[in-house]
């Protein structure tokens, strides 16, 4: 895949463009959270729909922050992990979270304090 133009030198524009946009960063979490496989992405709360996830996954691994490899738990399928970039991504979901619990009412963190 060839890399994106940038629109800026700034390293936030330049992270929003990976990972800004509405479903990336949730996708990242559930693979924080443990979760592997595609209809496990699906099962989340969000109902992000298939065509997104399918694109949002394959992002994620052309730009090295998911890996692939085949399932050990189901024939034919892929499972998704995080290679040591996503994983790098995890201060930043536990940012957003703690801004999240502490400056949005009613909401509930699922993804704890490491």
């Amino acid at each position: 895949m060839k890399p994106k133009r940038r629109r800026s030198p700034c390293p936030i524009a330049c992270t929003l463009d990976l990972v800004g946009d509405r479903w990336t960063l949730l996708v990242v979490r559930d693979l924080v959270l443990g979760k592997t496989h595609y209809n496990e992405f699906l099962a989340s709360p969000e109902r992000i729909a298939t065509n997104i996830l399918a694109d949002r996954l394959e992002q994620l691994v052309a730009e090295g922050f998911v890996t692939t490899a085949p399932s050990n738990q189901r024939a034919g399928a892929l499972a998704y992990s995080l290679t040591e970039r996503g994983e790098a991504l995890r201060p930043l979901l536990e940012s957003i979270r703690d801004w999240g619990l502490a400056h949005v009412p009613g909401t509930e963190a699922r993804l704890q304090p490491g």
